[in-house]
């Protein structure tokens, strides 16, 4: 099984370009499964991004907020939102972004009267349920533009017809200007953990402590424990584990180190100990995870 990772800089903006600056629009048909962890770690784009979940379920993580979708419902994501999705089981997620520009021109009337609103507003995102009519016809909508993927000859045109009939339903039911009822993060808070998730990335292979984790960003252990529970649900130095784990299986499946050497280089000073938590996460040893890996490398070719 080949596993895909979502690529970020270090302020967790997402590295991919999405389509190109002649058609700034792109097309997914991702398989949470093919993720590792089954998550599409934390990161954020200038694209607006529309997600359906086309069979089980999904949580998305957005500042503090965790939405779960289920099967035939889907999901708004505003412009330069943080985000992640993950799932317990299966999760099967076709999605497309576009730039706010492939609806409409910057300059134009359009973009500022009908786009640029939402882009500045205090909305994050909007869910999509079956039971809210206007709802029903964006997932449609939505359905009908990922069906439209498949028809080479006029695609780009059908897309953009379609995406802007999916705006103009979008926004004639929104309210931009209600900042009572509109999604809100703490900005604040939401940097402070994006700071300590970039420290334990720099410095995952030496020994961290909580103590220091939440001292590079200048507050207490446990503001640090509150404020990775509210955002990440979860503790600091699980996250260093998992982050820990994650490279451990990239060297699995792309070296041909040792098993040792993988633990050390991974942060894990302790090799039983890094076998022990490796089997807990991923249910196999790190030995049976690389064989399987190259078993399925070499069915693929």
């Amino acid at each position: 099984m080949e596993y895909n990772k979502i690529l970020t800089d270090d302020e967790f903006m997402e590295i991919k370009q999405h389509g190109n600056s002649d058609y700034p629009f792109q097309y997914y048909y991702d398989n949470l499964e093919l993720f590792d962890f089954q998550c599409i770690e934390w990161h954020w784009h200038r694209e607006f991004e529309f997600l359906y979940v086309e069979s089980g379920k999904v949580i998305c993580g957005i500042g503090e907020k965790q939405i779960a979708l289920s099967e035939g419902e889907g999901i708004f994501i505003n412009s330069k939102i943080l985000h992640r999705f993950y799932t317990s089981s299966v999760g099967i997620i076709p999605n497309f972004l576009c730039m706010p520009e492939f609806i409409a021109p910057e300059n134009s009337l359009i973009y500022k009267k009908y786009i640029l609103p939402v882009i500045s507003s205090n909305i994050l995102f909007q869910c999509f349920r079956s039971d809210v009519s206007w709802q029903t016809r964006i997932i449609q909508n939505m359905i009908k533009i990922m069906e439209i993927q498949k028809d080479e000859k006029i695609r780009e045109l059908a897309t953009l017809a379609w995406v802007e009939d999916l705006w103009l339903t979008f926004y004639e039911n929104i309210n931009v200007s209600n900042k009572e009822e509109a999604q809100t993060v703490d900005e604040g808070g939401q940097k402070r953990v994006q700071l300590m998730m970039q420290y334990i990335h720099e410095n995952y292979k030496h020994d961290l402590s909580l103590d220091e984790i939440a001292s590079y960003t200048g507050i207490s252990k446990s503001t640090a424990l509150h404020l990775f529970h509210r955002f990440l649900h979860t503790t600091p130095v699980n996250y260093l584990i998992g982050y820990r784990l994650q490279t451990a299986s990239w060297l699995l499946k792309n070296t041909n180190k040792k098993i040792k050497t993988i633990s050390y280089e991974s942060g894990f000073h302790n090799v039983d100990y890094f076998c022990r938590v490796f089997k807990k996460r991923y249910q196999l040893t790190p030995s049976e995870y690389r064989c399987m890996h190259l078993k399925n490398s070499i069915t693929r070719k």
